[in-house]
């Protein structure tokens, strides 16, 4: 803060924030704080004392600018209205501006396919948060659009593929499967299924062709193995 800062708030506090000893009993306000308190005011009336912008840089600068001082893109300044006021303007502003949008993405939703995923019995304050990694990927060469995920209750060693056509109106087959990592890395067939299994913690389109996936080994020891594998979509 500058001295004229430390001034500008010593003088303020000095002139209405004086001590009023004969109304510490009284329920109320016990200082003059109007300059202040008509910004917080929920009314559209004026300010009483409104603020004084001679001088102000920002003020002088959109004067002076052409091309900022009709701009629609400046939201505009009300110096005799309190902070509600503005307040109320700007949401109304935004809300305007939402507006369209939402009514045109609503109407041009809609529900193409149901499918149940897992069901759980357990209270819905509880159930615990099965669906992970979605990842989206849009194939525009054949116009097919992927969906990768994770459910974590019984299989967390498979990736599922969720594939639609973007066109709502036209089926692809095999829409959802599943990939499961078991030992497929033993070196040999005669290594125990459950010696190296792996889960996946995360997984991503590489291209229109391939999935990269990252691999943990499942086994609870030191040293556990990750494994950065990509697999033909095919």
């Amino acid at each position: 803060m500058t001295q004229k800062d430390i001034t500008f708030v010593a003088d303020f506090l000095t002139e209405h924030f004086n001590e009023a000893p004969e109304l510490y009993n009284r329920k109320g306000k016990y200082f003059n704080v109007e300059r202040v308190g008509q910004y917080l005011k929920d009314e559209d009336d004026d300010l009483v004392s409104p603020p004084n912008t001679e001088g102000n840089q920002w003020f002088n600068f959109l004067k002076n600018s052409t091309h900022l001082k009709e701009s629609p893109l400046l939201f505009p300044y009300y110096p005799e209205k309190s902070l509600h006021f503005v307040k109320r303007q700007m949401e109304g502003v935004i809300d305007q501006c939402l507006q369209k949008p939402a009514d045109v993405i609503g109407k041009s939703v809609h529900q193409a396919v149901c499918m149940s995923l897992y069901k759980t019995s357990q209270s819905e304050d509880s159930t615990p948060h099965l669906f992970k990694l979605p990842f989206l990927w849009n194939d525009k060469t054949s116009n097919i659009h992927y969906v990768l995920f994770t459910i974590l209750e019984n299989s967390i060693c498979k990736i599922h593929i969720l594939k639609r056509h973007t066109d709502t109106s036209r089926s692809v087959s095999n829409g959802i499967l599943a990939v499961e990592f078991g030992n497929f890395l033993n070196n040999s067939v005669n290594e125990s299924s459950d010696s190296r299994c792996y889960s996946c913690l995360d997984a991503h389109f590489y291209d229109d062709e391939t999935v990269t996936v990252v691999l943990k080994e499942s086994v609870e020891q030191e040293g556990k193995e990750r494994v950065l594998a990509q697999l033909p979509l095919s």
